[in-house]
């Protein structure tokens, strides 16, 4: 075969169904191939919304999302999309094209240093320079992408090595000596957590996206259904507990709940869970859970006090690790007494709920992100931009099983909502699929409505229209004595738009026609584009400046 041949090959043994990408001179031998293949293949309009796609895909599905682009501009155009992978730990699969081998550092015709600019934000990545490593190659790459703490494997293929041939043997197994990911907690540590978790009056759960990596959803609910403690979820966690559930704080960090951030500094006793303390999480470090003692649980050794000290390590995939520690709780035959614990925040629930002003005359975000929930009885995956928007996502819709929200978390990319959605869509068609954008975001990479549409890939996309880059305007305003330095935005009519693009677009102007519109959006086989003009200085509250601990919030009401 020849190395394009043994690409398709490998992949298709790989359990590859969808990639997504975008063709060009250098990768004209994979796309040859690609011709004949049951692989399905989604033209995207720009190289960033392809790794936006093929990461939606991975984190609504759980498999590794692939992506293709050409050398030079079309490798670099995925940069952005490696680099937010990356951050929130997806399984992705990047291949590039690059110029002949021998061409390699002459400044070729769309020649980039692909593996030199994506060292940094990939887990591992490659570049091919014999075809007799190709098969190995693409087989190692899956599995690093999705094993130990899952993130983006970057293949950087020279275009002679597509054409090079050679007998193809499909590598059975992976032996990578230096990778060898811990799977199990130590025997002493799991003991150690078990003895405090018993002995504790004020626990938290908090978890995040690694519980929904693992799995281990059902591990969670148990041990905070069994031992009665209560649970916060960082952004990425959102659907790795029950946000429903009496035992739920919701969010915690910069926006997060108040009585989430009311409990995790009062709490005694953390039990961190695939959870990194990212700094939106921990406010001020000096005085994040002053009174806390600290279990963490990372598969990621790394990521274990690297910004917080804990009290208690322990390395190994939380599914694994929290089984072990039921087990371990379990013959101490003692129950943690948390009754007077869970008391007092149901008084903080009382206290401090959220809440936003109703009746203005204008339509408010909150109450658009309320009526998609109730419009879709909870059961929709929510996608978003990056911004108030998707922080009104995070607090107003309820999301009770994991992979159902969807967002850019550690690097907050803006526009990667839309390409992502058509990922997810894809990745779970029985499902409505919403994209919550704002004005902003939404433009960033609008081109993709061509690909849902072309594709008959019926995404929704709610667009909350406050005229503005609105989270930006919000520290502008309450920081910056309302200088509105560039923020203020001249839109286009997005009706129009999406209607030029071939999708069905609704303008909704007053409180009485949202829920309306919502419903008909629903109902419509087709992307459509809600323009909801909502109120256009609403602020996300609460919120925690900068520097600041995590209970020092600014108000909890707009």
């Amino acid at each position: 075969m020849i190395g394009a041949q043994i690409l398709i090959e490998c992949l298709e043994r790989e359990g590859v169904e969808i990639m997504f990408g975008y063709p060009g001179g250098v990768v004209l031998p994979i796309f040859d191939r690609l011709y004949d293949s049951k692989i399905k293949f989604i033209l995207t309009r720009h190289e960033q919304g392809a790794a936006h796609a093929a990461d939606g895909y991975a984190r609504s599905t759980g498999k590794v999302g692939v992506c293709l682009a050409t050398s030079g501009p079309g490798a670099t155009n995925l940069i952005t999309g490696i680099a937010n992978a990356y951050m929130d730990s997806i399984p992705m699969v990047a291949i590039t094209g690059q110029v002949k081998t021998f061409l390699i550092g002459n400044d070729a015709f769309q020649e980039v240093d692909v593996t030199g600019i994506t060292r940094s934000i990939s887990k591992h990545n490659y570049l091919v320079k014999d075809v007799l490593d190709l098969a190995r190659v693409i087989r190692e790459a899956f599995h690093i992408a999705s094993t130990g703490r899952p993130g983006p494997v970057v293949v950087d293929i020279p275009v002679d090595v597509q054409q090079a041939e050679c007998d193809f043997v499909y590598p059975r197994e992976v032996n990578l000596p230096g990778y060898k990911p811990t799977y199990f907690g130590h025997s002493g540590q799991i003991k150690r957590a078990a003895k405090l978790i018993t002995e504790s009056k004020k626990p938290i759960l908090y978890i995040g996206g690694g519980v929904i990596t693992s799995g281990a959803a059902g591990e969670i609910k148990e041990l905070a259904e069994v031992y009665r403690i209560p649970v916060t979820m960082t952004m990425m966690g959102l659907g790795a507990f029950a946000g429903t559930h009496e035992l739920s704080l919701g969010m915690l960090g910069m926006h997060g709940t108040a009585y989430a951030n009311h409990a995790t500094m009062e709490s005694e006793l953390i039990i961190a869970v695939g959870a990194r303390f990212d700094d939106r999480v921990t406010g001020r470090v000096s005085a994040f859970a002053p009174h806390a003692k600290i279990i963490h649980i990372d598969i990621d050794p790394t990521s274990i006090s690297k910004n917080i000290e804990v009290d208690v390590p322990i390395v190994g995939d939380v599914k694994n690790v929290l089984g072990q520690l039921l087990e371990a709780i379990g013959r101490l035959k003692k129950k943690p007494d948390t009754h007077r614990w869970l008391e007092q925040i149901h008084e903080w629930k009382a206290k401090h709920p959220l809440r936003y002003l109703h009746e203005t005359g204008k339509i408010k975000p909150q109450y658009v992100i309320e009526q998609i929930y109730e419009a879709t009885k909870g059961e929709a995956i929510i996608v978003t931009e990056v911004g108030q928007n998707q922080m009104w996502s995070c607090q107003w819709y309820k999301y009770n099983r994991p992979r159902t929200f969807i967002s850019s978390g550690g690097l907050g990319t803006m526009g990667f909502g839309l390409p992502a959605a058509m990922g997810v869509k894809l990745g779970c068609p029985g499902k409505i699929v919403f994209d919550i954008a704002g004005d902003g975001s939404i433009q960033m990479n609008i081109q993709e409505l061509m690909t849902v549409v072309c594709n008959k890939i019926p995404v929704k996309v709610a667009i909350l229209n406050n005229g503005c880059l609105g989270m930006v305007r919000q520290w502008q305003e309450l920081f910056y004595k309302k200088r509105y330095s560039h923020t203020k935005l001249c839109n286009p009519d997005f009706v129009k738009l999406a209607e030029a693009y071939g999708a069905a677009g609704m303008r909704i102007t007053k409180k009485e026609n949202v829920r309306e519109a919502i419903e008909k959006a629903i109902e419509i086989d087709n992307t459509v584009v809600l323009d909801f003009v909502v109120e256009d200085e609403e602020n996300v509250y609460p919120m925690v400046p900068a520097g600041e601990a995590i209970n020092r919030m600014i108000g909890g009401m707009a």
